[in-house]
């Protein structure tokens, strides 16, 4: 298939996303990004961590995306007391039968958002994690597949840090995307106030788009370009994460430690989902910059010295990409 042909596929088979967006903008003022950032996520797969403040619309994005799709939700609030049964399920004795069923828990649903993922213990966390890599959740002696598409979509707070349990890095690299959702624009912040301001009922999103038309989309999607010249400008920005010091000698120990090729396989596959939302068929260096932030910070670990000269990844991230020669 040549690059026209994919194209005018590409327009085909991508319309239920604008008509995702329109749904959504019904309910979110603004967040544009976050609203892309979501749609990136069902085309790969991939799960999305949120980190604001309070009220800056994370729950109701999530919700709202879950709303537009013919599809099962659930949104788990993450304590400090939840055990891994409550998320899960467990294994319940029928007397009549004499024998063990299983319960399945809350995590059996296409979208699920972890609200505060953060505030639950290291033990929940861990047993997220086989849901979220492996797409599979073993009760008893049985593995129980989790359904199609599956996506966890977890909320965090950034600023209130008591009685929490930081993400361990091997979760944090499991998320496709790490998306800073910050305060509105003025003009944004009007609109919610007249939306909002009042005891009437909020506006809720409608079913536009099934499980096939995603998967279909997603089919497409993975025939989009990927030339060589961009292929190894993507290994060049992870490789460089891991000794940025190559390209900036100032980020000289700065680094403890890189991406994984996990980072590489995902700005490949996120780049191709931007192509298609994009309704190209073929990728650029520019997919690339736009979405090497929110596939790396995460991702980059940093040593105390760059805390001490209040040097953030985000801030990393833009040295390398003005250093990496762009093909």
């Amino acid at each position: 298939m040549n690059t026209q042909d994919l194209t005018e596929e590409i327009a085909q088979k991508s319309a239920w996303i604008r008509a995702v967006q329109e749904e959504m903008r019904k309910v979110v003022v603004g967040q544009q990004k976050l609203i892309n950032r979501l749609i990136l996520s069902l085309l790969c797969k991939g799960h999305v961590l949120l980190e604001g403040v309070p009220g800056l619309a994370k729950t109701l994005s999530v919700k709202a995306l879950a709303g537009t799709m013919h599809a099962a939700f659930s949104r788990i609030q993450f304590t400090p007391d939840l055990l891994p049964a409550d998320l899960l399920g467990t294994m319940v004795y029928n007397p009549e039968e004499r024998q063990f069923s299983a319960k399945k828990g809350p995590v059996f649903a296409n979208l699920i958002l972890a609200d505060e993922i953060n505030r639950a213990p290291a033990k929940v966390q861990s047993a997220l994690l086989e849901a979220m890599q492996e797409r599979q959740v073993t009760l008893g002696e049985t593995s129980h597949p989790l359904p199609n598409p599956f996506l966890v979509l977890a909320t965090q707070n950034p600023i209130e840090q008591e009685g929490t349990y930081p993400l361990p890095e091997a979760q944090l690299d499991r998320f496709l995307f790490k998306v800073i959702v910050d305060y509105p624009s003025h003009d944004e912040e009007m609109q919610v106030l007249v939306r909002m301001g009042s005891t009437e009922a909020t506006p809720t999103t409608q079913p536009v788009v099934s499980v096939q038309e995603i998967d279909a989309a997603r089919a497409l999607m993975n025939k989009v370009y990927l030339d060589d010249s961009v292929q190894r400008y993507i290994v060049d920005i992870v490789r460089t994460t891991r000794a940025p010091e190559k390209v900036d000698f100032s980020l000289a120990g700065m680094v403890r430690a890189g991406a994984s090729p996990r980072a590489t396989i995902n700005i490949a596959l996120a780049a191709k989902a931007l192509a298609f939302t994009r309704l190209r068929g073929y990728v650029t260096p520019q997919d690339i910059k736009d979405l090497a932030h929110d596939i790396l910070r995460h991702r980059i670990l940093l040593s105390y010295e760059a805390e001490a000269a209040n040097l953030s990844a985000d801030d990393v991230i833009d040295r390398i990409l003005s250093k990496v020669p762009v093909p």
